[in-house]
């Protein structure tokens, strides 16, 4: 059992520059950072960079909403760098950010002020984040 609680370390406001770095690990590690498909297919971890994407999104409403204020351009921003990091092409870029602006859309429909479901959505959101460039960077990362 580790010392620190997962839970705790999810709430804290280091997860931004975690989950970050964990996205541009991702991003870097499976295009190989400009890297793009010559013949303009979409890559095999589609799927999964348009959940991110889309969680993304929803992170970027709720955690300014549950009180870390401090983060209030902090998940566009890191939509954005990871946008830079995979260097999609125009089709793509336009899906991964529609899946941002869903992902955010579908929580502003929903909550208007942080309630115990919302802050359990931004830790599902948050635990689901990591997960998800863990995988893509084990499954595709080829490192």
């Amino acid at each position: 059992m580790s010392p620190f609680p997962l839970s705790s370390f999810l709430m804290s406001p280091f997860v931004p520059r975690f989950l970050l770095a964990l996205l541009l690990a991702v991003a870097l590690g499976v295009s190989g950072g400009s890297a793009r498909a010559a013949d303009g297919s979409t890559p095999p971890y589609e799927g999964d960079m348009l959940k991110l994407a889309e969680l993304l999104g929803g992170l970027h409403y709720l955690r300014p909403l549950c009180g870390m204020t401090a983060e209030s351009q902090s998940w566009r921003l890191q939509m954005q760098d990871l946008l830079e990091a995979e260097q999609p092409s125009d089709e793509r870029r336009s899906k991964l950010i529609a899946a941002f602006n869903q992902g955010y859309s579908s929580y502003a429909q929903v909550y208007r002020a942080c309630t115990p479901a919302a802050a359990a959505a931004v830790q599902r959101q948050l635990a689901e984040g990591a997960k998800l460039a863990h995988d893509i960077a084990v499954r595709f990362g080829g490192n």
